[in-house]
């Protein structure tokens, strides 16, 4: 064996060897990271003699479940390839009815770096005989050994395998290597926040399930306007990229992690309770007992008081006062019926 073969098989043994468990087989001699490795090991042994092909990017057709929500992130990868090549093949499968066309199994910010570039024009590509369900391990595997998915990408993955029929809710979480309430709990979140406000936030890194959740529910259980937060996440994305591509410009933050943030702070805006209105202010009218003033009528929120200085007239008013108020009623009913 020639030592360029030895080494693309050692990479591809690398890429076996960091894969992420698959369903549990039948078995129970066979652990779930043996099935894993298993995945990425089986799109090993169907590559075409392991040879690396210079592939036109133009003819490899990408239909696979979206795992990215930014996938046009490529500029920095763009570059780096342009500098110092492509290290690290993707992995294709030939279209059945078409050999001169493949489709991607993995490799999907490599070759959408490629297609933008100007300087490289062909991509180092390895060619698997694989089927559908295959092709699907492979890329979930290959998915699991990355570690820069973000929560909600992962969320959204989760909820498209079941989606689409590969598995259960407990299947996939065998395949994802999380327990099946992780799984049930990630395509809620998907749920109530809603696939295309996740979509217009974006991946935002750094923002985990709790957040999440905590916003999907305010927004559920207050009815707020989800095309309208989508608007807010779009504009906020948009300043974000903005700012990034400004030579001037000092933000390194995630655009899509200020999407998320302007969101949340629309969201908090519109629950806060409106102002309690200002209690109407209170009135004083001096009394002028005998010619001079003694006491006062006081109007409050609450009603009227009368106050009087103590002394004889007080205690004598006290004794005094239910028969004083029922004169007065009296005499207020009387003018009402006149």
């Amino acid at each position: 064996m020639s030592s360029s073969k030895k080494k693309r098989m050692s990479m591809l043994d690398s890429l076996a060897s960091a894969g992420a468990p698959s369903p549990a087989p039948k078995s129970s001699a066979v652990t779930p990271m043996m099935s894993s490795n298993r995945a990425l090991r089986s799109a090993r042994d169907a590559v075409d003699g392991h040879h690396v092909w210079e592939l036109d990017p133009t003819k490899i057709v990408d239909d696979r479940m979206e795992d990215r929500l930014d996938p046009e992130d490529v500029l920095d990868l763009r570059g780096a390839i342009e500098a110092n090549g492509q290290a690290v093949p993707i992995l294709v499968r030939r279209v059945p009815d078409d050999p001169d066309r493949y489709l991607l199994v993995y490799g999907r910010r490599r070759l959408e770096a490629i297609r933008q570039s100007d300087k490289v024009t062909k991509i180092r590509a390895l060619v698997a005989n694989l089927d559908d369900d295959s092709a699907l391990r492979a890329q979930i595997s290959e998915n699991m050994a990355r570690r820069d998915l973000s929560y909600i990408e992962k969320a959204r993955f989760a909820k498209d395998l079941v989606a689409s029929g590969f598995g259960t809710q407990s299947q996939v979480a065998e395949i994802l290597t999380v327990t099946k309430s992780a799984v049930s709990m990630a395509i809620a979140i998907v749920d109530i926040v809603g696939s295309d406000l996740v979509r217009a936030i974006g991946p935002a890194h750094g923002i985990g399930r709790p957040r999440w959740d905590a916003l999907g529910r305010a927004i559920d259980e207050n009815g707020l306007d989800r095309e309208r937060l989508s608007q807010i996440a779009e504009e906020a994305r948009g300043k974000g990229v903005d700012s990034k591509v400004l030579e001037d410009s000092v933000s390194t933050d995630d655009p899509s992690v200020q999407a998320f943030e302007a969101v949340a702070k629309a969201v908090a805006n519109a629950l806060k309770p409106a102002k309690a209105p200002s209690p109407a202010p209170s009135s004083s009218v001096p009394l002028k007992i005998g010619g001079k003033r003694s006491g006062s009528v006081k109007r409050t929120g609450k009603g009227l008081s009368i106050e009087l200085p103590s002394g004889d007239f007080a205690d004598w008013v006290e004794t005094q006062v239910h028969e004083i108020i029922e004169d007065l009623h009296d005499r207020w009913r009387q003018r009402s019926e006149d």
